[in-house]
């Protein structure tokens, strides 16, 4: 085993004290045990593996943050001020949630540099065709690592996609090179996104197999690992994002029409009177995720539910509950809501009984055998948003009847009986809206939509509501939709690192 050099983003003397584009990497091999064969290449890809377990990533802040910041729940009267300033949109370039962030990302970016940048070094003297062919699977897993971190960079810290404006708008600062990262400073969102679709085929290239393959699907479906399917799922999401709509429908229909994944049923019994979609939040399994992050008893990141349950043994505390026009989204026969939400008492003075948000209670083997609460597999990719995708860009080509057709079925396998959706002219973004709120509610999405639909909300107070934050009304626009650079990022001397309006 290799000795790492551990970098603890939650110690913030190491964390701030210098850029989050100039460390060594999260699990950076010491300068005297450089990446030299396929085997240590191998554990440096598993050390990127790891990197996503971060709990500021999807077990923690990229996933909770902007939700939590949207309109989908309520501070609690005694709550203890976890995400806070985020919730009352009191968002500073200081504030230590959205730089943990930050940083995260790029720690995955510096590994996945570091780790081209040693195995450059000798990958050409490979003589042995195994071998080779492994090393060759280890970069197409590196380059999409890189390109999600990239993602999730633009999607949080950029404004949303205008194809009339995309060269003009602020990008991110690409860093492709771990000895030589050029100067600090952002490119533009159109060439941002294009260093993301670039890596994405890239990936691809390494990751797709031979003429003739057969593909099984136990291979593919809940798979931790990144493949060619994953690739094509953020490129999906990627073109959504870009307002390509020919090309989301593309992608996601190479993953809806190849019969390796299928939708988890909420009807269907899968084991002691569990839905198969019940045991996919449960036990962190399904025919449906295309990519989770994998979780051990032993080795775990975030617990996702811990702010909305806090539970004691005793009692639940929650930080935040879902708000009632969120609740009131979903129909009575959407049994995505039982799957989601429990009536329950909370442990405070004043008594609230609310439908507690449950989706996160933990993995259940986790719970029974090892008393591990409120840590459940973030679930990145799922089939289900792959219909959303493509049902949306049916919808912005005006293909209301296919559009029709993919909301209806993934309602028929979330419903205790559903007929067909009807989406028209008329209805479509607020249907979509609506889909994507109850389908992906609490997954990190909420933000990013509200942003690239121009949309603002309001709150309005509800039963033992935080009264700082219960009375918002965010127009559409607001600069807050677009995360502050961190304030360390522009202080640093020689950083032409440009600002966001929400900076200023």
């Amino acid at each position: 085993m290799r000795n790492f050099k551990i970098y603890l983003l939650g110690v913030a003397a190491m964390l701030f004290s210098t850029s989050c584009l100039d460390k060594d990497p999260t699990h950076a091999i010491l300068a005297d045990q450089s990446i030299t064969t396929v085997e240590e290449a191998n554990q440096a890809v598993m050390g990127i593996y790891s990197d996503f377990m971060s709990r500021y990533l999807y077990s923690g802040n990229l996933t909770l943050l902007p939700d939590i910041q949207s309109d989908l729940v309520y501070a609690v009267n005694g709550y203890s001020n976890t995400y806070g300033d985020i919730w009352r949109w009191n968002i500073n370039p200081t504030n230590a949630d959205i730089e943990a962030v930050y940083g995260s990302l790029y720690k995955v970016i510096g590994d996945c540099n570091f780790f081209f940048e040693q195995v450059a070094k000798w990958e050409n003297n490979i003589v042995d065709d195994d071998a080779y062919e492994k090393l060759e699977a280890y970069k197409g897993e590196v380059y999409f690592a890189r390109a999600l971190a990239y993602s999730e960079l633009i999607k949080c810290f950029c404004k949303a996609y205008d194809p009339a404006t995309a060269k003009d708008e602020l990008g991110v600062v690409l860093v492709s090179s771990y000895s030589n990262p050029g100067e600090m400073k952002r490119v533009s969102l159109y060439d941002s996104y294009q260093f993301v679709l670039n890596d994405l085929a890239k990936a691809y290239d390494y990751m797709e197999p031979e003429e003739g393959t057969t593909l099984v699907a136990s291979d593919y479906y809940d798979s931790p690992y990144f493949n060619e399917f994953t690739v094509q799922a953020l490129m999906a999401r990627i073109y959504l994002y870009m307002q390509d709509w020919d090309n989301a429908i593309k992608y996601s229909s190479k993953l809806i029409d190849s019969d390796l994944y299928l939708l988890s049923s909420a009807t269907t019994v899968y084991t002691n009177d569990m839905s198969y979609y019940d045991y996919m939040w449960k036990y962190d399994a399904s025919t449906e995720t295309i990519w989770k992050v994998g979780f051990l008893p032993t080795s775990y990141g975030g617990k996702l539910g811990q702010v909305f349950l806090n539970f004691d043994e005793i009692s639940y505390r929650p930080d935040y509950v879902p708000g009632q026009a969120a609740l009131n989204t979903y129909e009575g026969n959407d049994l995505r809501y039982v799957s989601f939400f429990q009536d329950m008492p909370t442990g405070y003075a004043h008594g609230l009984v609310w439908p507690l948000l449950v989706k996160y209670y933990g993995n259940m083997e986790f719970v029974s055998n090892y008393r591990i609460y409120h840590v459940n597999m973030p679930k990145v990719f799922r089939l289900s948003e792959q219909y959303l995708i493509r049902a949306e860009a049916y919808c912005q080509k005006e293909d209301f009847a296919k559009a029709s057709a993919d909301i209806s079925t993934l309602r028929q396998a979330r419903y205790q009986t559903y007929g067909s959706a009807t989406l028209t002219s008329e209805n479509w973004l607020d249907e979509i809206d609506k889909e994507r709120l109850r389908e992906l509610f609490m997954e990190g999405f909420r933000l990013q939509d509200l942003k690239r639909w121009g949309k603002g909300f309001e709150r309005k107070p509800q039963e033992q509501s935080v009264r700082d934050g219960s009375s918002l009304k965010i127009e559409a626009g607001n600069p807050l939709f677009v995360w502050p650079i961190p304030q360390h990022e522009l202080d640093l001397p020689g950083s032409a690192i440009e600002p966001n309006e929400s900076n200023k």
